[in-house]
């Protein structure tokens, strides 16, 4: 979940990512979101994203396959610099799942075609902390 930066109790607040604190590839996925996003998404609670939970019927499951492509092939790049093994999400264990082989398909072709035509800047720019920092 991320959290704009806000004003509380008269003081700002710096923006927030909340992720699950026992999986790095849940922050990277959050990150990934946060690398994507513009400036106006930035300024909205989870980026003005709409998400329904666990459950969601076939057409609400495919909408959520068509937000999460980009962030996913993002999340993949990051993963495969820290060393970590990325795993295709689909987060809707008591739902319609969708065509899992071809969300996998084209989140792969997105990470190549990111990988091949460049990333967008803050993904290039956070890509090029996490070498250092792994490298």
């Amino acid at each position: 979940m991320y959290l704009p930066k806000r004003e509380t109790e008269g003081k700002l607040v710096p923006a927030e990512i909340h992720y699950r604190s026992d999986y790095s590839s849940s922050a990277l996925h959050e990150v990934s979101h946060w690398c994507i996003a513009g400036r106006e998404r930035h300024m909205q609670v989870d980026y003005g994203y709409w998400y329904q939970p666990d459950g969601r019927k076939a057409q609400a499951q495919q909408a959520f396959l068509e937000a999460e492509c980009k962030p996913q092939a993002l999340e993949w790049i990051f993963s495969e610099i820290c060393g970590l093994t990325f795993q295709i999400s689909l987060d809707n264990l008591n739902g319609d799942s969708g065509d899992t082989a071809a969300f996998a398909e084209a989140v792969e072709k997105k990470r190549d075609l990111f990988l091949m035509q460049g990333l967008p800047l803050r993904a290039y720019k956070f890509r090029t902390a996490l070498s250092k920092a792994f490298f």
